[in-house]
């Protein structure tokens, strides 16, 4: 299953850094960021919750880029 979100982040180097910490997220399969549209898509391994995994995201991002954000 595929979704996108809504991101709000500062610069391209933070985007990065968001788009690794949800790759390397357990249930993610593959996580692409877009700083020029603000968008995230995220691409769940099978059989996984897609609300649960995308707070394990965000948490995750936060952890590297305090002031970004996912609008879930």
């Amino acid at each position: 299953m595929k979704k996108t979100y809504k991101i709000d982040v500062d610069c391209a180097n933070c985007a990065n850094k968001m788009e690794d910490a949800a790759n390397k997220t357990a249930g993610v399969k593959n996580a692409v960021v877009n700083f020029m549209t603000l968008k995230m898509n995220v691409e769940f391994e099978e059989g996984q919750d897609p609300k649960a995994v995308m707070q394990e995201v965000r948490k995750n991002c936060k952890k590297v880029e305090s002031d970004c954000e996912i609008f879930l």
